[in-house]
């Protein structure tokens, strides 16, 4: 037996398959993993995997001025033919499955039994105790991954042989004894200054939900109470992912009805499509394709799921960012929460994190405010939302693992500020915000119940109903819009179509004139942002 526990019986198919290590697959064992009754997975279980592909060629920053059509998309970055035939080949006699392949995502699904599966890919699988009615229990493994040797610089990830929880939602229920001032989203679209032209008409808005669900009743009592009628929201399930509504008020459920609530009402002119899929790495990774690639690309892609960068292994963090440069390059603008948690963003060791898959520099990130107005509407005070260690506030901070991009340069990111240890000319987060604090929340109907929401999970849908509607405005896609929103910022000042935030701090970082660390350029005026994204 080798190294990699390949046998060496001639008569076994894997024994001649030699391996290499996998940069980058390393997976560190889940908190308290040791308590949790691990047992190997059973030799027979059927274990799903995505393998991510490398491109024929990288984009430049040019590539990414004009939307490309799928077609063109495959034709210069997708995966070779050459190299989808090579793995096709190499899995053909081993006894795995090619359940699909898709060329433009680079990505191809494969299934196999789990001795073959942790054979070609040099790991152990362990599950822990059923996990959901089906009795199926969650997979880990820890340590570095390892491919066929053949596959070396043609396969860039293997994701979903671990399908441990990767990312959480960034939501905050507001207990009724906390609850300030409130808003309807229509009421937020007039606090934004939202164009009043436009209603998203004839474009369509994506929605990644990794657990929870919805009732279409719901959603239309909901709408019907602000005046109102978007159109039946449509469901796409990603690797057996379903809508599920009413099993988890407090949690998932309270994230997809927030999403869709936020968006169908500021957006009422939009088709939207939630995309249900595992809370695992691969199932991230591929609804944001499925989602991109859409037969009519979305205008905009609103995600409301994240964690801190460093509890993603590093081939996951890329392939996901590769993801969000595919809908970049079709035309779709991708956007993120920045996170619920401050500047630590729940890291153990307590110093600046930020979450990722805000941190893309593919991604335009949401930060939060606190919100106050007078009877008429009218802001009386906004500020960064920190309600206290523990209670809530906006993630924000320096990037550790995705340098400075071009488009950021001249806004004034710090690169190394006093006292806090962070790589330097790392990608500065958020690039947006609007009011997340949930004492001065989103009023939303969830299972059943009137609720106040906050979070920066509210602001994501915001501003994606904003993309659609400045789409629809100008008549085009608006793909990379960070490239137009910073085109007139620098240091102490943010331009067109902001209104700067400059008073309260996320822990580490403090707003201050012009981009900061915890409400980025600021939170919009829609109507101004016309002029800007019409360059």
């Amino acid at each position: 037996m080798d190294t990699h526990g390949i046998s060496d019986d001639s008569t076994d198919p894997l024994s001649s398959l030699r391996l290499v290590p996998l940069p980058g697959s390393e997976r560190v064992e889940a908190p308290g993993f040791a308590a949790l009754r691990a047992v190997p997975v059973r030799p027979d279980a059927p274990v799903t995997a995505t393998l991510v592909l490398r491109r024929k060629a990288e984009p430049s920053d040019a590539d990414f001025a004009q939307a490309l059509t799928s077609a063109q998309l495959e034709q210069q970055f997708g995966a070779s033919t050459e190299d989808v035939a090579l793995v096709h080949n190499t899995l053909e006699p081993l006894g795995v499955t090619v359940l699909s392949t898709d060329a433009a995502s680079r990505r191809i699904q494969i299934q196999g039994p789990a001795a073959t599966m942790t054979r070609i890919f040099g790991t152990s699988l362990m599950e822990v105790a059923p996990a959901d009615q089906q009795g199926n229990g969650q997979r880990h493994r820890t340590g570095a991954l390892s491919i066929p040797q053949a596959w070396s610089g043609v396969v860039t990830a293997v994701l979903g042989l671990d399908n441990r929880p990767q990312s959480r939602a960034l939501f905050r229920l507001a207990p009724a004894s906390s609850r300030g001032t409130s808003y309807t989203p229509i009421e937020l679209g007039s606090v934004y200054n939202f164009p009043t032209t436009s209603d998203g008409t004839g474009t369509s808005i994506a929605i990644v939900e990794l657990g929870g669900g919805f009732a279409q009743q719901e959603l239309d009592t909901y709408f019907s109470s602000l005046n109102v009628k978007p159109a039946p929201v449509r469901v796409v399930s990603v690797d057996g992912a379903s809508n599920v509504a009413g099993t988890d008020p407090q949690g998932a459920d309270g994230e997809v009805l927030l999403d869709l609530e936020v968006a169908g009402a500021l957006a009422p002119g939009a088709q939207l499509v939630a995309y249900f899929a595992p809370n695992t790495d691969a199932g991230f990774v591929n609804a944001l394709s499925e989602a991109a690639h859409a037969d009519t690309p979305p205008a905009a892609i609103s995600i409301s799921w994240g964690a801190s960068e460093d509890s993603w292994t590093a081939q996951a963090r890329t392939a996901l960012d590769q993801a969000a440069a595919d809908a970049v390059l079709l035309g779709v603008t991708v956007i993120a929460a920045a996170g619920d948690d401050g500047s630590t963003d729940r890291a153990a060791d307590g110093t600046a994190h930020v979450d990722f898959p805000a941190s893309s520099p593919h991604i335009l990130a949401c930060g939060g405010t606190r919100l106050e107005t007078d009877a008429a509407g009218k802001v009386t005070s906004e500020t960064v939302w920190n309600n206290g260690k523990g209670a809530g506030a906006t993630g924000g901070g320096i990037s550790h693992a995705f340098p400075l991009p071009g488009w950021q340069k001249s806004a004034g990111v710090p690169t190394a500020p006093t006292g806090i240890p962070l790589s330097a000319g790392g990608r500065g987060v958020p690039d947006v915000a609007a009011v997340a604090d949930p004492q001065t929340g989103y009023q939303v109907l969830v299972d059943g119940t009137n609720s106040v929401i906050g979070g920066t999970s509210a602001v994501a849908p915001l501003w994606a109903a904003l993309v659609s509607r400045l789409s629809q405005e100008v008549g085009k896609p608006l793909g990379l819009i960070q490239t137009l929103l910073y085109a007139s910022a620098s240091a102490g000042h943010v331009g067109p179509g902001f209104r700067d935030i400059t008073s309260g701090n996320n822990g580490a970082f403090a707003a201050t004139t012009g981009w900061d660390a915890c409400t980025g350029l600021g939170v919009p005026n829609g109507g101004a942002l016309i002029s800007v994204v019409s360059r």
